[in-house]
């Protein structure tokens, strides 16, 4: 399994994660053209042949980029793709898009109300609602949030 960051200015998210996991991570390089939200991934930095990988991102709304960012680890060898976001956007096509791309599953939070009458086979929705309503208490009672996460 390999960590990749959508583009250079995803690295330092994708590096946390995959000092977390103890994993190797992987940068595509790309370009975005205009303002129609289209990318063309243009390099990879990194070896992903034979390997499995995680796209990790903060956030899809139309998946242009996270299936831009699946396509290039498919072209340079990589077998199953997976992706994480924390913020489901998701405008436009993009449940159908996401269906119908080389990425095998989606996880993402439920920081945002999903369509669930749309297309979801392949995305997965993790709760952080608990975790923010610790987070919420602590803040409102003076105590560390940072301590929620030293374990």
């Amino acid at each position: 399994m390999v960590i990749a960051a959508t583009d250079i200015g995803a690295a330092k998210r994708a590096r946390d994660m995959a000092e977390l996991l103890d994993k190797p991570i992987v940068i595509i390089e790309k370009s975005r053209f205009g303002n129609s939200g289209k990318v063309e991934a243009m390099n990879l930095i990194g070896n992903v042949e034979g390997s499995s990988a995680l796209i990790v991102d903060d956030e899809i709304d139309t998946g242009n980029s996270v299936i831009a960012a699946a396509n290039v680890l498919k072209q340079f060898g990589a077998e199953d793709i997976y992706c994480t976001a924390v913020h489901p956007v998701f405008s436009g096509d993009v449940y159908e898009t996401l269906d119908n791309s080389v990425i095998k599953e989606i996880v993402v939070t439920d920081t945002l109300p999903l369509n669930t009458d749309r297309v979801m086979s392949k995305i997965k929705i993790v709760s952080i609602s608990q975790m923010l309503g610790e987070a919420i208490h602590r803040i409102h009672n003076g105590l560390s949030v940072g301590a929620m996460f030293e374990n």
